[in-house]
């Protein structure tokens, strides 16, 4: 598995994500028709600069060998974020409350990325794979 790609990948959503989530809080609170409120708008920053950070330890981690035992840390925080938003997210859309389709989509791509994280973090990798 090409932990390389996962890892860019990831850290260019989790960057992107929260670039928009502390700059933007305004505009996404009103595309997701919730009251703009000062404190929320705090809120929403403090985990875009969350974000942020942790895709910014993807980037950098990017290049070493994870899975198994080697960077474990790395890949356990991985798996237990993504993992915890993708069932977070899924709950709340199958609840019946009507929200945009793209977070059908963000808790997709959530899902395929606690899987991935998963995999990686149980199996050992090749030596000489990154």
């Amino acid at each position: 598995m090409n932990t390389k790609i996962i890892m860019t990948s990831s850290a260019l959503v989790l960057g992107i994500s929260g670039l928009a989530l502390t700059f933007m809080p305004d505009e996404l609170l009103l595309y997701l028709k919730l009251p703009l409120e000062k404190n929320i708008e705090l809120l929403l920053q403090i985990l875009g600069a969350l974000y942020f950070a942790f895709g910014m330890t993807n980037w950098m981690s990017k290049d070493t060998l994870i899975g198994g035992i080697y960077n474990r840390p790395i890949a356990i925080g991985n798996m237990t974020h993504f993992m915890m938003v993708a069932i977070a997210s899924f709950k709340l859309l199958v609840s019946g409350s009507e929200y945009p389709d793209f977070l059908w989509v963000l808790s997709g791509i959530y899902g395929l990325f606690a899987l991935l994280f998963g995999l990686i973090l149980f199996k050992t990798p090749k030596l000489g794979a990154s």
